[in-house]
């Protein structure tokens, strides 16, 4: 009688070695190991000790195809240089990391037939499933219903109610903006934001006009729309000190505003946060640290959008079905230029 020995140090442990040892056939092998419900307790038994003895771990390809997953998705941007992009992006990777899933990541920049070219590569790969980052907040078109595996739309939500959109609340964020300079004691506030054009610079403001109501105020002035730069923050800020010099607080619709509003604050001898209190949206480190004093800002929790649009594709490829738009709260960064009044 002969001892069934394993194979030997000179290729790897295989399925059909734990098959061959269990004394089982290699598709039984494999439907014991993957946990599957037509092998006998006592069958799978064997072959889980026929496994442990040879110390094999199954390919994590090879278990993926047997599921009909592969571990891969795509991560697909229209903006992979922006900096709301990149933090989606990390936060995305961060929870698929956790999940042990591979990543491919495609920039479209900003080109729809890129964009299409960059899906059919990833189906190619037969990854399962896509999560498309937006470069802002504005609906894109949605890449169609009948793709063989699920889509999460990130940051940017697409245009049909029945996909699934994970954003940013950005009238959300406009109220607790407006919330911090009250509870400061501020009670003239002007607005000062970007491009009309943008569905963010409309919703911040939409937020904040309706915690104002809420309190039985107003803002000073109408809303100052404009460019999402320093320059239009002085030069919007130099026409509302000219009309209305007893403001209290601006509220700003991106940091970059923000330092230009600071700097004619200072030019016109109005002290922050003492005469007038200043906030941004966005809590971008290179700026908000830098002001002088460092600028309060609202952070969109970018990374967390990422996670939550893992963790939906995590679900979705599990056979969870969700639709719509979902909007996740944004958080307050307190710094020096919103301190109370005293």
């Amino acid at each position: 009688m002969t001892q069934a020995t394993g194979p030997s140090r000179s290729h790897p442990v295989t399925l059909s070695d734990v098959a061959r040892l269990a004394g089982v056939s290699i598709a039984t092998a494999s439907k014991a190991l993957n946990g599957r419900s037509q092998v006998r307790a006592e069958t799978r038994q064997r072959v889980i000790e026929a496994a442990e003895r040879l110390s094999f771990r199954p390919n994590q390809l090879a278990r993926g195809l047997l599921a009909g997953r592969t571990g891969t998705v795509g991560l697909l941007t229209s903006d992979l240089e922006g900096r709301f992009s990149i933090p989606i992006l990390m936060g995305a990777e961060d929870a698929f990391g956790a999940g042990e899933v591979a990543v491919f990541l495609c920039d479209a920049r900003g080109d729809a037939i890129r964009e299409q070219h960059h899906v059919r590569a990833l189906l190619g790969r037969r990854v399962d499933g896509l999560i498309v980052v937006g470069s802002r907040t504005d609906p894109r078109p949605s890449l169609g219903r009948e793709l063989p595996v699920p889509v999460v739309y990130a940051y940017a939500p697409s245009e049909d109610p029945e996909d699934l959109s994970i954003v940013p609340d950005s009238v959300g964020a406009g109220r607790i903006a407006v919330g911090h300079l009250l509870a400061c004691g501020r009670t003239r506030i002007a607005h000062i934001t970007g491009d009309p054009g943008y569905l963010a610079a409309q919703e911040r403001a939409e937020g904040a006009q309706a915690a104002l109501a809420d309190a039985g105020l107003a803002l000073v002035g109408e809303v100052r729309f404009g460019a999402w730069s320093e320059g239009w923050g002085r030069a919007a800020t130099a026409m509302l000190l000219d009309r209305h010099p007893d403001v209290d607080a601006v509220l700003c619709g991106s940091d970059q505003i923000a330092r230009g509003v600071m700097d004619v604050l200072r030019e016109r001898g109005h002290r922050v946060p003492e005469d007038v209190a200043v906030m941004g949206f966005d809590n971008w480190q290179v700026l908000t640290s830098a002001s002088r004093p460092p600028l309060t800002s609202v952070d969109l929790n970018l990374e967390q959008v990422g996670r939550a649009a893992a963790r939906a594709l995590f679900s979705a490829i599990a056979g969870g079905r969700r639709s719509g738009v979902e909007t996740l709260p944004c958080r307050l960064v307190i710094r020096g230029s919103t301190a109370p009044l005293s």
